[in-house]
């Protein structure tokens, strides 16, 4: 059976440990999700590594807005990737484009470079490229080893055709990671439509800042994350036995 990869999307501690009791393979962790992320303070990071067991990979962005970065923009987000390997982070997510909304192939390479030996994840401003196909081939030259896509929609949804094609393409060349918009309501129909095993997402609503309301978001996050790590081990399970089906009866 291949192997699956669900990855919570958190931007506080108590979402972190919720992920893990709940059973997602790792974390990706960032902060102000409702403009899309930007790399986490130091502090964040610290204590996220201490309160789980399991890969954390840190989003690396210096900002909100475009994906152009400054000469200093870059040399920033150079300083984050040494500080979260510093710190302990398994991995990091990356990404560069040019003006023109091109992958940058030579900056973004440079950061894939630069983190290892942590795993390097090219984020979704692949999603805002303007020809997705000539962009995986530039994404695989940057050495990631893998990619977050919604297929540049607004959702997985809206964007599976697109994510299946990708993952076509990919083959064994680079991990694509479908991501945007997931819940539990749309997590099988999204692995059926696209062949994908590995998901990206944060499945509930931000949680309000009260102290209860924040216990009461972390209980309810690891009830989701479980459903959806079991969701999709079970359609791993089924798509693996009807593979296995599929090739017993060629052979007879």
């Amino acid at each position: 059976m291949k192997n699956s990869v669900f990855e919570l999307c958190v931007e506080s501690v108590d979402a972190a440990r919720a992920g893990e009791i709940g059973g997602a393979n790792r974390i990706e962790l960032c902060s102000h999700l409702e403009c899309g992320g930007i790399t986490p303070e130091p502090e964040l990071i610290a204590a996220v590594l201490e309160a789980v067991t399991i890969p954390v990979h840190i989003l690396i962005r210096s900002r909100a807005g475009n994906f152009n970065f400054s000469a200093e923009e870059f040399k920033q987000m150079q300083r984050q990737i040494d500080q979260a390997g510093q710190l302990g982070a398994s991995g990091v997510a990356v990404g560069v484009l040019c003006a023109d909304g091109r992958v940058d192939v030579e900056r973004s390479r440079e950061l894939v470079r630069q983190s290892r030996p942590m795993r390097a994840t090219f984020h979704r401003a692949f999603d805002e490229t303007p020809d997705l196909s000539e962009a995986l081939e530039a994404v695989i030259q940057t050495g990631a080893d893998c990619l977050l896509t919604s297929g540049g929609a607004a959702d997985v949804l809206a964007g599976a055709e697109p994510i299946a094609q990708l993952y076509r393409q990919a083959g064994n060349r680079l991990n694509i990671m479908a991501a945007g918009g997931l819940r539990l309501s749309n997590l099988i129909r999204l692995v059926r439509q696209t062949g994908v095993s590995n998901i990206h997402g944060s499945l509930t609503e931000r949680p309000p800042h009260a102290a209860g309301d924040q216990r009461d978001f972390a209980a309810m996050l690891e009830d989701d994350v479980r459903e959806a790590v079991r969701l999709l081990r079970d359609e791993m399970k089924r798509r693996s036995g009807s593979e296995a089906a599929f090739s017993t009866a060629e052979k007879g």
